[in-house]
């Protein structure tokens, strides 16, 4: 199996989390490719992309508010966000669906880039962002939310409650807030306080995921294929032939190699798959 093909793999058999940071790495390569300037060795990315404080700006591209949380301007930066998202995810998937988790991604997205938006006019700055953290901070928040007293185990710090670990990420955020990156920082903010009114809200009987499932569910009915017009069949009642017991006993072990290989991953996850494993998943799967 070539490395495309495992990545393809995983990605069809991972969760939402891992998609996720497929598509902000994804997005990352495509930037290298268009945005990042070699000879300065930095990013600029265009305003179709980044968020742009200006009215003008976001108005005519309001696409922006979703664009900007799923590009970064730096690898570092990317491999910060991404490591924190994929801790943050396992927490929030611990208590929530796929779909509580998608519609916060975006959601916490749009209004944090909302704040920032109305907090730059507000001072009178002007200035873009790019970057997942507002999301991600969302996700953590909500997680800790629900559980703050969850027990997590950090290297060289041991056993911490999960509330400590958000506690010190924002107390960061706002000490950092007047120094550098005050776009960022605002945005962060706003994530993390949005991800604590989406878990109070959703305690009360009230889930703004379902915003975005409404949407979705929308747009790929748009795009979906037509289905095949109805034709009325008309049944043959005679006594079915028997299949060869050969044949069902040789489906029935394929099936239970499959389920195994599906048991282990739930447990272990895909990595833990030997090659041949991974070889006969795929030809499964064709």
């Amino acid at each position: 199996m070539s490395i495309l093909e495992d990545l393809k793999m995983q990605y069809k058999l991972g969760g939402i989390a891992l998609k996720m940071i497929y598509w902000n790495i994804g997005c990352f390569l495509v930037s290298l490719v268009f945005f990042y300037q070699y000879k300065s060795g930095v990013f600029e990315f265009p305003n179709w992309v980044a968020l742009s404080s200006e009215p003008m700006v976001f108005g005519l591209k309001p696409w922006t508010f979703l664009t900007y949380a799923f590009f970064h301007d730096g690898f570092f930066h990317l491999l910060f966000n991404m490591m924190v998202l994929n801790f943050a995810s396992y927490l929030f998937l611990t208590f929530f669906s796929s779909k509580q988790y998608l519609g916060l991604y975006l959601l916490s997205a749009i209004f944090a880039g909302l704040i920032f938006a109305l907090g730059f006019n507000l001072l009178h700055y002007s200035g873009a962002i790019v970057g997942a953290s507002a999301a991600i901070m969302a996700i953590l928040v909500a997680a800790t939310t629900y559980s703050p007293l969850m027990g997590v185990r950090l290297f060289l710090f041991g056993n911490v409650k999960l509330w400590h670990i958000t506690a010190v990420i924002l107390i960061l955020d706002l000490m950092q807030f007047r120094l550098e990156n005050s776009g960022g920082h605002i945005s962060h903010l706003a994530g993390a306080f949005f991800g604590f009114i989406y878990v109070k809200l959703l305690q009360n009987g009230t889930d703004l995921s379902k915003i975005v499932s409404i949407v979705l569910d929308f747009f790929f009915n748009i795009f979906r294929k037509p289905g095949t017009p109805f034709k009325k069949v008309h049944k043959n009642y005679k006594k079915p032939v028997e299949k060869p017991i050969s044949r069902i006993v040789v489906k029935d072990k394929k099936q239970q190699q499959i389920d195994e290989i599906l048991d282990k991953i739930s447990q272990s996850g895909y990595e833990s798959l030997t090659q041949e494993e991974k070889e006969f998943l795929f030809q499964a799967g064709k």
